[in-house]
């Protein structure tokens, strides 16, 4: 048997929601970031707990590209297609380009199953598949048969299919195996039964690689280069979470965290919640509204206050974000977005909050927009956010979606001790005189670089204070219904974000041909416009590539920019929704090239259209 070298794999896992098929990929995921691949993700999976067994909807699966460079998205088309039933295989196969490889679980093709998806005949046995190299292996049955000495029920025994196919991948892909030994070892310490079945399996699973002549090669695909440093494998909420855990740290504040649980966000809370030793209070809310109110009343007591939610979610909290955009108070509010409107597709992808977060909240209540572009990316941008928010005392909007947010990455570590520290400069004493000449506190008296007011904590002498949701006061902060009063205060508070551009750096353009055709994307678009793009340019075509992160205040020269280019591509996962608002502040023929499947905009359709751009 030989071992064929390659550069890059795309495989994906398939199976019943039941199946294990997240975690199958996790874990060959880690070893091959332990192995020094550079990776990609793609999970995939039904919004219900338990979908109906063998159908259609109940497919759940997990894709990963792993390569010897650097890649940018986790492929359109699997290399290879791993079915743990017939549901599956009807599901995915129309992705698998023309000689790629199926493996499949033969002992999951029966009437039944092939009946509940249509299947009139075995695809195994007949000539349907005849374009692909298929591999009808009885993983269920060399499962059983591996861990019978455990004495497990037949459902359970059933199980460890999953970890026999990862020991076979590990072993087709030439993975080490430590890890995942590790990893089960430590996961099922208190079910030992379930953790020797486990490993059982998974050892059984890369011995029948090793013994079996059903494969012609092993493959290998080497390390990627990488910068000299510590790195880890991060899915996009748990960069979020460390990022917000950075911030709070670096202002020196405690953190509080109020959600209430949400696909594609709850991971954010579920990770934050590990944390307590890091002075974070994690609040699993009744509602999304409790959620955010006491978000924002922890940051009216000092602390820096946070919230999660999906579209749906920050519709409902859209009250509150106006109250702490009149009350001036920090906040941070993260939304991974989803799939709607509505209840929409809760485990798909969009693009189709941004003109709820620039837009959505009633009167002129104006708030900074930042949008992460990759997984490892959330920990920066949630860190900017935790910034912006309590050095300009404003509401800060943090846009995620579910693509970044469960995909997984490398990251290098950073050195927190390079992190600039963020001060919270909060007042300690009077800054102004009542009507008698006696010192007392303003809470709306503004620093004159960022505008912003101070910050009291409650209960510091002299400080005394009230906030709430009418309308304020210019200095006093007292109810005031004077219209040129209302008109200043509206102003003030959209001149502070105007004013956070200062810290927005320019936008940079890739072109290094003098393109007339430029590509604009934001958020998680970043990775299939920039393959997209390599793409294009390895064909001949001269095109050039930018991506704005700060969506408002937008990049100072970003007009400019656009203005130099004949045509200006944006891709998005909405139905143009950045394309309209460039269209509308800059007055470009900006161009929209929209997606919304649910899915991550396709590199290879993007490229070919791009390309078809450039060269007529």
């Amino acid at each position: 048997m030989s071992v064929q070298t390659l550069d890059r794999v795309v495989i994906r896992f398939a199976g019943d929601s039941g199946d294990g098929m997240q975690l199958t990929g996790d874990r060959f995921t880690a070893d091959a970031a332990v192995f020094g691949n550079d990776i990609s993700t793609l999970p995939n999976f039904p919004a219900e707990i338990r979908a109906p067994q063998g159908t259609l909807p109940g497919v759940s699966s997990f894709q990963l590209h792993f390569a010897n460079y650097d890649i940018m998205t986790p492929g359109d088309s699997p290399d290879v297609l791993v079915a743990m039933n017939p549901a599956a295989l009807k599901a995915n196969i129309s992705d698998v380009p023309r000689g790629g490889l199926v493996i499949a679980d033969s002992n999951e093709f029966t009437k039944r199953n092939l009946a509940k998806v249509g299947y009139e005949t075995n695809p195994l046995e007949d000539d349907s598949l005849d374009a692909y190299q298929v591999y009808a292996l009885d993983l269920s049955g060399m499962a059983i048969a591996a861990v019978k000495e455990f004495g497990l029920t037949r459902k359970d025994a059933t199980r460890s299919k999953n970890m026999f196919t990862l020991g076979l991948l590990c072993w087709m892909y030439d993975r080490e195996t430590a890890g995942t030994e590790k990893f089960l070892t430590e996961k099922f310490a208190d079910k030992p039964v379930i953790r020797d079945a486990n490993l059982a399996a998974f050892r059984a699973g890369y011995a029948f690689g090793e013994t079996t002549e059903a494969f012609a090669n092993q493959f290998h695909v080497g390390k990627a280069p990488a910068a000299p440093g510590r790195y880890r494998q991060i899915t996009g909420n748990r960069a979020l979470a460390f990022g917000l855990l950075t911030g709070a740290y670096k202002a020196g504040l405690p953190m509080f965290f109020g959600a209430y649980p949400i696909t594609p966000a709850s991971d954010v809370l579920h990770e934050l919640s590990k944390h307590k030793r890091f002075d974070v209070t994690t609040f699993q809310a009744e509602d999304e509204i409790a959620a955010i109110g006491a978000a924002l009343g922890a940051s009216f007591a000092g602390h820096l206050g946070v919230t999660s939610s999906s579209g749906p979610g920050v519709a409902l909290k859209s009250e509150t974000m106006g109250l702490a955009i009149m009350t001036e108070l920090p906040l941070v509010i993260c939304d991974i977005q989803r799939a709607g409107p509505s209840t929409g597709m809760p485990t798909k992808t969009e693009q189709s909050d941004l003109l709820q977060a620039l837009y959505g909240r009633h009167g002129e209540a104006p708030l900074p927009v930042i949008a992460a572009q990759t997984p490892a990316d959330c920990f920066d941008a949630a860190l900017e956010a935790v910034r912006w928010a309590i050095t300009y005392r404003t509401p800060v909007m943090l846009l995620s979606d579910g693509y970044i947010a469960n995909g997984a990455e490398p990251w290098r570590l950073p050195d927190v001790s390079e992190i600039a520290p963020i001060d919270p400069e909060f007042a300690t004493e009077t800054n102004g005189t009542d009507a008698k000449d006696n010192a007392t506190f303003l809470p709306y008296k503004r620093d004159p670089e960022t505008l912003a007011r101070p910050w009291a904590k409650p209960g510091t002498a002299g400080l005394e204070h009230r906030l709430g949701g009418l309308a304020k006061a210019d200095g006093s902060g007292s109810i005031s219904y004077d219209p040129e009063n209302h008109d200043r205060m509206v102003r003030l508070r959209q001149a502070k974000v105007d004013r956070i551009v200062r810290e927005v750096p320019d936008v940079v353009v890739d072109d290094p041909d003098g393109a007339d055709v430029l590509v604009l994307g934001w958020g998680s678009t970043y990775g299939p416009i920039t393959a997209a793009v390599r793409r294009v340019r390895a064909a001949g075509g001269r095109i050039a590539q930018t991506h704005v992160r700060h969506l408002n205040p937008p990049p100072a020269n970003l007009g400019e920019v656009l203005q130099s280019y004949r045509r200006v591509i944006v891709p998005e996962m909405n139905l143009g929704q950045f394309a309209m608002v460039l269209r509308a502040k800059y007055l470009v023929d900006v161009e929209s090239y929209s997606r919304v499947r649910g899915l991550p905009i396709s590199l290879s359709e993007l490229a070919d259209d791009l390309l078809d751009i450039v060269q007529n």
